[in-house]
């Protein structure tokens, strides 16, 4: 019996040789292999865009004529941890001169020291979930087209998870040297990382991170009584008013046609605004000057390189599996679902870039 995206072939038999395997080259079927590469795949793709296990069953129902057992769900997901696991092993052939790191968190099943004792009176290492981060390496090419390089799994996104994560990248190939930008939120530890291991890369703080700081130290003191038509405002609107208007005026300072202008533009925010927002004004202006790193490259890539918009995006679709998985039942698993989605994501880049064609 053999599993097909045509449908299932009962008549197949498929040899199972009980010795001399290890020896013997495998062509279209793996040893013990029930299913096509092929469906295989497309079960991969159905589970990344939102189905359940259970639904994965209901929808090849159709093509199958029966339900697709446990054991093959399962053969499915080890498929996807067998293609991450070679994805994050590639020797990288060249280095890209900007790189956007970043990292999302995730809930993992880990042993814990306590036991318990199930109804058959086995006793069991009892699993607790902890938070886990997924530390990524996302390239930008001089053409504006976004990979993901390098991820791995930490317990914090700490220096010297940091100081690790890039060893891996380095021992795959990555060059250090070519590397002219690295783009980040504003993670502890990371910039001391970018200076020893990056000699000659700027740091770039993402301006969406910078600005979103700002914004929760608003103190909303003075608040405006009339709108620009001369309406009243209750409380809540005028906070909403101040919000929107220190906000877009924020944003609007990276506008300016170069970093000059834009320190103008920052003098003049800040004469506005101290009075009324001097928390707030005080966060966004320290270490502003590490937020203005992308003027010194090609206007054409600055809306891909002032902000980690593309890593974010891609951590949105992330989460949205996560939250519906729970806890992942160990770290390879949740790396799987991570490299399934950027391998989506990375789909979806190309069926724009060349017009859904």
């Amino acid at each position: 019996m053999l599993d097909t995206q045509y449908g299932r072939i009962t008549q197949l038999s498929v040899p199972k040789l009980r010795k001399g395997n290890a020896g013997r080259e495998w062509q279209i079927l793996e040893r013990y292999q029930r299913a096509l590469g092929s469906l295989l795949e497309f079960c991969l793709g159905l589970y990344v865009m939102g189905l359940s296990l259970r639904d994965l069953q209901e929808a090849l129902y159709e093509i199958l004529g029966a339900v697709l057992s446990v054991n093959a769900i399962n053969r499915i997901t080890l498929k996807a941890q067998k293609q991450m696991l070679q994805s994050r092993q590639t020797r990288l052939e060249k280095t890209p001169f900007i790189l956007i790191v970043d990292g999302v968190w995730a809930s993992v099943q880990c042993a814990s020291e306590d036991f318990w004792e199930d109804q058959a009176g086995h006793i069991r290492k009892l699993r607790r979930a902890e938070d886990r981060v997924i530390l990524v390496a996302m390239a930008i090419w001089p053409n504006g087209t976004q990979t993901v390089l390098h991820y791995e799994i930490a317990v914090q996104e700490s220096e010297a998870a940091w100081l690790l994560f890039f060893e891996h990248l380095r021992q795959r190939g990555l060059q250090t040297h070519l590397v002219k930008l690295i783009v980040s939120d504003g993670t502890t530890g990371l910039p001391k990382v970018i200076r020893a291991l990056f000699p000659l890369a700027q740091h770039q703080r993402c301006i969406t991170h910078k600005v979103r700081a700002m914004l929760r130290h608003l103190g909303y003191e003075q608040l405006p009584h009339l709108d620009a038509q001369g309406q009243e405002l209750s409380h809540s609107e005028a906070k909403k008013l101040r919000y929107s208007q220190i906000k877009h005026d924020a944003y609007a300072i990276y506008k300016a046609p170069d970093w000059e202008e834009a320190i103008v533009a920052l003098l003049v925010f800040a004469q506005k605004w101290t009075d009324l927002e001097p928390d707030a004004v005080r966060t966004f202006t320290k270490d502003f000057a590490l937020t203005l790193s992308f003027y010194d490259f090609d206007e054409s890539i600055h809306s891909l390189i002032r902000t980690s918009n593309a890593l974010e995006r891609l951590f949105r679709e992330f989460r949205t599996k996560a939250d519906e998985i729970g806890a992942f039942p160990n770290e390879e698993s949740c790396l799987a679902i991570f490299f399934l989605v950027s391998r989506r994501d990375h789909a979806k880049h190309d069926r724009l870039n060349n017009h859904g064609e």
